[in-house]
């Protein structure tokens, strides 16, 4: 009989439904049920495509046996990280803080007042058995030690949080690629030891910094790294699109679950490194992710979809690998030698007798034989016929505004109007689907319904992608969005006092911590993101509200970043931002020209922020951003206001005079 999950929109709460376990949802009701029948919390965080929570979901919660011992215990919660991120990030660093690691499955034992005692990932079926037994029967028999525990560690979290306070310098961002470089797998690219991760926002830093201060070793190990993650198997060869992770130190073997803010996020970093390098290749690489997302995650509507399991007909990677013979039945003798020999397949294989295809040890992959891609197209519609991947098909307003950015980045550098379009059609998606009547967001669309209060990264990341969109199409309705959205994160999330914004809202459900937090994770912070917000809007706008909130978080992240900065790689991006020399244009012109977007288009330059002002945006431009009123529109031809330093020079009437200004000092 189902459970009350039964009556959840999460895929990952649905595909618990079924359990003997009585799974209840997160909420005031379990808690008060747990309070009266005076047991512990049972609760357990996942995923819907995380192998790891199949495989404990197999094992445990679909026996019998586990499930009575939990049932008569406990009371069960199960929590979808992906809606719930603020429950997760709380736990999360519960487990962290008893055991010095994470991860999911995420099991922890409360107590009824929301205080963790007990808190570990991934347990064996027996394992799991033998904590509930121990746990219920220290609950009978000792429970003022679980509670004494579970109190000190609540008060260690609620000490964690701490202010940060000092002034953002560039020895941090020197200290963050000295650390990185100390790290950096000389052979095979990335950093530290298996498993790798890709983490972009670090990649996307280091290749900025290199372009700022001329230190070419940050730029070489992006470039390295980047090159050997498309490489490997991390990177999907026939369908496009990045996994995961990869299991062992050359990238080869992935954990085969593709997310969509993975995507997102390599995608903005294989834009910036076409648009430093122009290697064709970076180029094609974003292309294949984008079009890989575009055809395999995006809901009709126009929002996008969280992800793809790992797993088909219970076999992690099945989906993805093959043999040497059914290639060379589906090719036939000569097609499948030129396919195999590309893509490294044989007869023994690379992985459990099959073979995952890569390019490892190949000397050259900047030129693809013309006669691999029409091969490549046969064997992705024959893998098309395989069992469909489980596909997680909830819309998260945070990963949309990363992925927005994305597609409106490389549709500026790539000059792929889809790309733009895309992006559109994600923004109205969010504007129409996952914000309120009031302005305010919703976290979680699925299937018609919206829910959740949106939390810092739906803010943040939304308005990120929102301005990111601006500088693509310069309609004004994005920036007054972003500002909109950043009016209500200094509402309802910022701390003006100290600095730093709480993972979520003031007046929404309030959970036994509201840390602040600045670490990234396989997604930048949201703290590092809203100082990004804010630094552009201040730059564009010129509104000092913006301003004197940019520096207020600068200053916290200065100090909290400061004790371990290559933790915080997306902060030190915003410190490149601000530290060194920026530049203000604003473009007057009866329509937009053609000149400014190839100026745009060639290179990255984002300390450079640019408004353009035409009779059609004139009047809302000059509400948000004042200072443009004093520019006036040309009758014909075009004038470019240039500021940099806080000095501006004189008006001209072409990009090359705009560039020859740039370029001095």
């Amino acid at each position: 009989m189902p459970n009350r999950l039964q009556f959840e929109q999460s895929p990952y709460l649905l595909q618990h439904r079924e359990n003997p376990v009585d799974w209840r949802p997160w909420g005031s009701e379990a808690f008060q049920t747990a309070r009266e029948e005076d047991k512990p919390v049972f609760l357990s965080i996942g995923y819907s495509t995380c192998h790891w929570c199949h495989v404990m979901a197999h094992e445990s919660f679909e026996d019998e046996t586990v499930a009575e011992a939990i049932n008569r215990d406990f009371i069960p919660i199960k929590v979808d990280r992906e809606e719930r991120p603020d429950v997760d990030a709380v736990y999360m660093a519960a487990c962290v803080a008893m055991t010095g690691s994470g991860g999911w499955p995420l099991t922890v034992l409360l107590t009824p007042e929301q205080e963790p005692f007990w808190a570990g990932t991934y347990l064996p079926r027996q394992a799991l058995l033998s904590l509930l037994q121990q746990a219920a029967r220290l609950w009978r028999e000792d429970r003022g030690s679980l509670l004494t525990a579970g109190e000190a560690l609540t008060d260690r979290l609620r000490e964690a949080e701490g202010a940060g306070t000092g002034f953002p310098d560039r020895a941090l961002a020197g200290m963050a690629a000295g650390l990185y470089a100390r790290s950096f797998d000389t052979r095979w690219g990335g950093f530290g030891h298996a498993p790798k991760f890709p983490t972009p926002h670090n990649l996307i830093f280091l290749l900025r910094y290199a372009r700022r201060t001329g230190e070419s070793q940050a730029g070489a190990m992006a470039e390295q790294t980047l090159e050997s993650m498309y490489r490997g198997g991390l990177f999907d060869h026939v369908g496009g699109g990045f996994a995961r992770y990869s299991t062992d130190e050359m990238w080869l073997v992935p954990h085969f679950e593709k997310m969509l803010y993975d995507n997102a996020l390599l995608a903005l970093a294989y834009t910036e490194a076409y648009q430093q390098t122009r290697r064709p290749l970076y180029g094609e690489i974003v292309r294949r992710t984008l079009d890989y997302v575009l055809r395999e995650l995006r809901d009709f509507q126009g929002g996008f979809y969280c992800g793809q399991d790992a797993d088909s007909e219970g076999e992690e990677g099945k989906y993805y690998v093959f043999t040497e013979g059914e290639l060379r039945d589906l090719l036939g003798p000569e097609d499948a030698e030129a396919f195999c020999g590309w893509y490294g397949v044989t007869e023994t294989g690379n992985f459990a007798g099959k073979n995952i295809l890569n390019l490892i040890g190949r000397e050259q992959v900047q030129r693809e034989p013309v006669r691999i891609r029409p091969l490549r197209e046969r064997v992705y519609a024959y893998r098309l016929e395989r069992t469909c991947l489980h596909r997680d098909d909830k819309v998260l307003a945070a990963w949309n505004g990363l992925m927005i950015a994305a597609l409106a980045r490389a549709g500026l550098a790539l000059d792929e109007p889809r790309y733009r379009d895309a992006a559109v059609g994600a923004a109205a998606f969010l504007k129409r689907s996952l914000t309120e009547e009031n302005g305010r967001l919703l976290a979680r669309w699925r299937a018609g319904q919206a829910a959740h209060p949106g939390k810092l990264d739906d803010y943040a990341f939304c308005a990120w992608g929102l301005l990111e969109l601006y500088g693509v199409t310069f309609r004004t309705a994005y920036l007054a969005e972003a500002g909109d959205l950043t009016a209500r994160l200094l509402e309802q999330f910022f701390d003006g006092k100290n600095g730093g914004f709480y993972p979520y809202a003031a007046d929404g459900e309030q959970l036994i911590t509201r840390t602040k937090e600045t670490y990234d994770g396989a997604m930048p912070s949201g703290n590092a993101a809203a100082a990004l917000v804010l630094s552009r809007l201040a730059r564009l706008t010129g509104e000092a509200r913006w301003r004197t909130a940019a520096d207020l978080q600068l200053g916290y992240l200065a100090g909290a970043t400061r004790t371990y900065p290559a933790g915080h790689g997306f902060a030190m991006l915003v410190f490149l931002e601000e530290l060194w020399p920026s530049a203000e244009l604003v473009c007057a012109a009866r329509t937009m020209p053609e000149e400014l977007a190839a100026f745009l288009r060639e290179a990255s330059r984002p300390e450079l922020t640019v408004l353009v002002k035409t009779p059609e945006t004139a009047k809302p431009l000059e509400e948000l951003a004042p200072f443009t009123e004093a520019y006036p529109i040309p009758e014909t031809g075009v004038r470019y206001y240039l500021c940099r330093n806080g000095a501006c020079a004189r008006p001209v009437d072409s990009i090359s005079e705009v560039r020859r200004l740039l370029e001095q000092n």
